[in-house]
């Protein structure tokens, strides 16, 4: 594999992969002058991961793999918190040729058993702490022949499963387009999808934007909030540093204010991965740490358009940007982001040098400068498909472009700027009106801290906004009072008719405010 880096901050690294690849063993390698550094750390027991302890886990849990039977491109599930085992697990079975299938943690049994019979897994590795979700299915899914616990100690233990196995240098025979992993969707949009990716997708995004826009560095220590299930937490805390050589935190427990700011003093992380809504809960903690406490030296964000008004405050507060972009499960990592030096909040930058941007309207056509259309990516690191769903597979991956689904307009500099999901613009007299603006516009009131929009109709049928607040702890604030801020600030036909307080926002597991439950519970 070629790779040049001449000017890694303006033009994309030139990358060419192999035909014959295999992703694990290719970043595994990367760091076979540097066994003793330290890979993985584990936030809350302290516990430690050298390169070379990885290199020899995989290669140990890839043979215990072979030698239970399982074939190159058999499928399993990871359902485990983010510990030392999750890339030790999921490494193993790449080299091993196996499939994993990366499940979100908080989801229900329900959607277990769902993303378990669609995927066809053959084995489950779940973390201790999970297994009673999973309960209810063991042995009732004729697919599901194994179970190994993640944290467990005995013989169906991952643990145990390492220490059977041989270290080797033994590697399948994969090629740079074999399926390689899953992600589900996130299910933002309803039912979770399974979105395949093959060997090549791993390094390109670490190439793209790992290294050409995010700049990591063999000395940096990240730490990324999002988790590994999630494709935005998967490069950030695994496909990112393990191909530079950088030290990963990882954190199994939800990232609250308060365990994410007791990382950030006591780990010392530069790079620090979230999203909008934890940036928010971290400005407004009460513990926040002073600027001298932490070490960072870059920021990112994604899931979700991040408001310019958090994204200033932060760096206010600690000296540095939040790079906010925009990426998806569908194309593994981040195509369009804010670069440093370079940030313009508000927006989400420009195109990740390798992805080719446009912006399409209702009738087709590619949109001018400030119109608002459907963004739609051409790349390398595009799915090929959703699993057991072909329809949906045709509608977003339309030939060498994948729409996002997802309403932007572009200015003359080349900067995006978010306008909502497709189904959640509204159109208000005629005119879209972006929910995100007036969301953003309504965190802009010192009492806010949340908010969500929709559109419901009036007693006339026609579509107006309707906002879901939450406010800051001891704050208030009226309907009147808010309604008037936004007039004060955009469009008055854009404010809120409506607006509702409540105590929280429904969210996926990776922080992206559910707008169709709230539609759904407004119908």
């Amino acid at each position: 594999m070629h790779l040049s880096h001449a000017d890694h901050r303006t033009s994309p690294p030139r990358v060419e992969i192999p035909r014959d690849y295999n992703a694990a063993h290719d970043l595994l390698r990367r760091n076979a002058a540097r066994p003793g550094k330290v890979a993985y750390i584990d936030a809350a027991t302290g516990a430690q991961l050298t390169y070379g302890q990885l290199e020899d886990q995989a290669q140990r849990f890839a043979d215990a793999l072979r030698q239970r039977g399982f074939a190159p491109e058999a499928r399993v599930m990871i359902a485990m918190l983010d510990t030392l085992e999750w890339p030790v697990v999921f490494l193993g079975c790449i080299l091993a040729g196996v499939v994993p299938v990366a499940a979100n943690t908080l989801l229900t049994t329900k959607d277990f058993d769902f993303m378990l019979r669609d995927s066809r897994a053959q084995a489950l590795f779940v973390s201790k702490p999970l297994l009673p979700t999973f309960e209810p299915l063991i042995g009732k899914i004729s697919t599901l022949k194994h179970l190994f616990v993640a944290g467990g100690d005995g013989e169906n233990s991952v643990a145990q499963l390492v220490a059977s196995g041989k270290a080797s240098a033994e590697v399948a025979g994969t090629c740079s387009d074999d399926a390689c992993f899953w992600l589900y969707s996130s299910g933002s949009t309803g039912t979770p999808k399974g979105t395949v990716h093959l060997h090549s997708h791993l390094v390109l995004t670490a190439e793209l934007y790992g290294r050409a826009v995010l700049g990591m560095r063999e000395d940096d220590i990240v730490f990324s909030a999002a988790k590994l299930f999630f494709a935005y937490g998967l490069g950030n805390a695994l496909t990112f540093p393990l191909s530079v050589g950088a030290t990963t935190v990882l954190l199994p427990t939800r990232p609250t204010p308060a365990d994410v700011f007791g990382v950030m003093k006591k780990f010392r992380p530069t790079i620090f991965c979230g999203v909008p809504t934890l940036f928010a809960g971290l400005l407004a903690d009460a513990g926040k740490p002073a600027k001298q406490d932490v070490a960072l030296r870059v920021c990112t964000s994604a899931g979700e358009a991040l408001p310019a008004e958090i994204g200033q405050r932060w760096t206010d507060a600690y000296g540095v940007e939040i790079l906010d972009g925009i990426g998806s499960t569908e194309m593994l990592h981040i195509f369009l982001s804010n670069r440093p030096g370079k940030v313009r909040y508000g927006t989400t930058g420009q195109a990740v040098p390798g992805y080719e941007l446009r912006i399409v309207g209702d009738d087709g056509r590619d949109c001018g400068p400030g119109e608002i259309g459907e963004l739609q990516i051409n790349g390398p690191t595009a799915a090929i498909m959703y699993w057991n769903n072909r329809a949906k597979t045709k509608a977003t991956f339309a030939g060498e472009w994948t729409r996002s689904g997802d309403k932007y307009t572009r200015d003359a500099d080349g900067y995006y700027t978010y306008g909502g999901r497709s189904d959640d613009m509204l159109k208000v007299g005629g005119i879209y009106v972006s929910p995100f603006e007036v969301e953003g516009c309504l965190m802009t009131h010192a009492s806010v801290l949340e908010a969500a929009v929709i559109g419901i109709a009036d007693q006339e049928g026609l579509v107006k906004p309707k906002a879901y607040v939450v406010l800051k702890a001891g704050q208030q604030a009226t309907a009147e009072e808010l309604q008037a801020h936004v007039k004060t600030r955009l469009a008055p036909y854009k404010y809120p008719r409506w607006i509702e307080f409540v105590p929280e926002l429904p969210k996926t597991a990776t922080g992206k405010i559910q707008r169709f439950k709230l539609r759904a519970a407004a119908a």
